[in-house]
């Protein structure tokens, strides 16, 4: 069957950040596999070890951060993990349908949760942190948008704040890794089994597409989801970064794929 496109949602509530529905920076609608409501529910079951996010954690206490946004936050996992006493932690996401999930989770109350992008993050806001993980930073596809979004996280951060992302590296080519078939099972609760194959469909770089079709056991449903991202190179994450008022703090490793990503921390340039 066709791929599924996802429709877009109601925006949720109890955002201490922002207000007001904004569109998506990434150019398209949120890709099915975060946004359909049988498909986004099933998404954590297929990635259960996290701990790719402990250096975020980390990071916020090494910084002593108080306002923090998780920009592309998906199912609030890192929102969530964030969260705590004197801490104002912000989840945004595009996908209506990842929020659902978010705001049913335990502790999900500690968080705001916004649907929208990064034009939801008013300027000025003094944010101490904005994080973006996963496949966040690379879904965003065109120049103008990667350029709209670094500018309104540059307008939104405090002088002394930071904005800290992840981006694959493209010498690592890790796509040639997914190249064949890969397929996956997970028993979901309340869901029961389902089975995920992914298949690399276009490598165009610096785009990269793949295919990914769940099959749910329970009533034989199956439902495709596309998803391209892009891959940037290091002198290229500089440049714009520059341009849109930010500068490289450092450059890490993500300590859990060492040699494969870029972990940047950028701060703002110019006071």
């Amino acid at each position: 069957m066709p791929p599924v496109r996802a429709g877009t949602g109601h925006r949720g509530g109890g955002n201490p950040v922002a207000a007001g529905r904004v569109g998506a920076y990434r150019d398209r609608m949120p890709d099915a596999l975060y946004d359909h409501p049988r498909l986004a529910p099933v998404y954590d079951a297929f990635e259960p070890d996290r701990r790719d996010l402990d250096a975020y954690v980390d990071l916020a206490r090494e910084r002593g951060a108080r306002r923090i946004v998780d920009l592309g936050c998906g199912t609030g996992v890192l929102a969530l993990r964030l969260a705590g006493p004197r801490r104002h932690v912000t989840g945004v996401d595009p996908a209506a349908g990842s929020l659902r999930v978010a705001r049913s989770k335990p502790g999900a109350d500690a968080v705001g949760w916004v649907h929208g992008d990064a034009r939801a993050i008013p300027p000025g806001s003094d944010v101490d942190l904005v994080t973006m993980t996963g496949n966040a930073a690379q879904a965003v596809l065109t120049d103008d948008g990667w350029a709209a979004m670094l500018r309104h996280v540059r307008a939104a951060l405090h002088p002394d704040g930071c904005f800290v992302f992840e981006t694959r590296r493209p010498q690592a080519r890790a796509w040639e890794r997914r190249a064949g078939d890969g397929v996956e099972t997970a028993e979901v609760a309340g869901i029961g089994r389902v089975q995920r194959r992914h298949r690399l469909t276009t490598v165009d770089l610096p785009l990269v597409t793949f295919t990914y079709t769940y099959r749910f056991s329970a009533d034989g449903t199956t439902l495709t989801s596309e998803s391209t991202i892009r891959f940037r190179e290091r002198d290229e994450i500089e440049r714009t970064l520059q341009d849109a008022g930010l500068g490289v703090h450092e450059i890490r490793d993500a300590p859990d794929r060492p040699g494969l990503e870029f972990v940047v921390l950028a701060v703002p340039r110019g006071g």
